[in-house]
């Protein structure tokens, strides 16, 4: 996509360092604090870096490709990273975060073993909830930041940040309670943000579901543009918005 628009993707960047952007625009947030940029990937002779399941996307939108944490991601868009940051101040950026890493709990004592890692209370969410909070040390240090969801009772969606994925995901599964399943997602999920004033109005047009209505921090299980998603109304660019997961193999669809 090329020339200007009402709407953009966003690359990859982090606070509070500014890397790239596009017509078409991707940005993984600043919560997601987990690798610093190191070098252009385009011409690496190795390639034998991490792709989400939008890397041919952003191949074929132009993007400049950095090892990002060991990721091929968009650095930057020819249009431009000013115009980039203004698309999302005032109107709508999309930005590929399918890197970040997911983990279901399920089971009878998904919620226990929710409460036993994280710092906030989770028996506080309902179906459809969603918190921010960290995972901590028996001695009170940070394992990571995370988002946690409740998609019902005995089942949980965890969100993680990219470069503790593994990390991560071996915690979750070394502290489970008896009867709690860990379900690493991470590879079959595509993870895109949705963000700026005009987020919530595109969806709604690419919809049945009334995605105006759920309120921040909540989400809903809908299809949008036809592929089913879970659609959750959070997002660190400071704008309104959501984060759309489907399954890997859809995510350029949905793109």
């Amino acid at each position: 996509m090329t020339g200007v628009c009402d709407w953009a993707l966003m690359s990859t960047r982090r606070q509070p360092a500014v890397i790239g952007a596009a017509t078409v625009e991707s940005l993984p947030s600043a919560r997601y604090h987990d690798a610093a940029v190191t070098h252009d990937s385009q011409n690496d002779p190795k390639n034998d870096l991490n792709k989400t399941p939008l890397f041919s996307a952003h191949q074929e939108s132009g993007a400049r490709l950095i090892d990002f944490g060991g990721w091929a991601m968009p650095l930057q868009y020819k249009p431009g990273i000013i115009k980039e940051h203004k698309m999302v101040r005032n109107s709508v950026g999309l930005f590929d975060v399918s890197h970040m890493g997911e983990a279901i709990l399920r089971g009878p004592s998904a919620l226990a073993t929710v409460q036993r890692l994280i710092t906030n209370d989770a028996s506080k969410l309902t179906d459809g909830k969603a918190m921010y909070t960290v995972m901590c040390l028996p001695s009170g240090g940070i394992v990571d930041d995370c988002i946690v969801y409740r998609k019902k009772a005995d089942e949980f969606l965890i969100i993680l940040n990219a470069a503790n994925r593994d990390k991560d995901v071996a915690w979750l599964r070394d502290h489970a309670a008896q009867g709690c399943d860990i379900i690493d997602v991470s590879d079959d999920t595509a993870l895109i943000a949705v963000q700026g004033p005009r987020a919530v109005s595109m969806l709604d047009e690419l919809t049945h579901c009334e995605l105006s209505a759920v309120p921040r921090f909540s989400f809903a299980d809908c299809q949008i543009a036809g592929v089913d998603v879970m659609a959750a109304r959070t997002g660190y660019t400071g704008e309104d918005g959501f984060e759309i997961a489907c399954a890997a193999d859809r995510g350029a669809a949905l793109w």
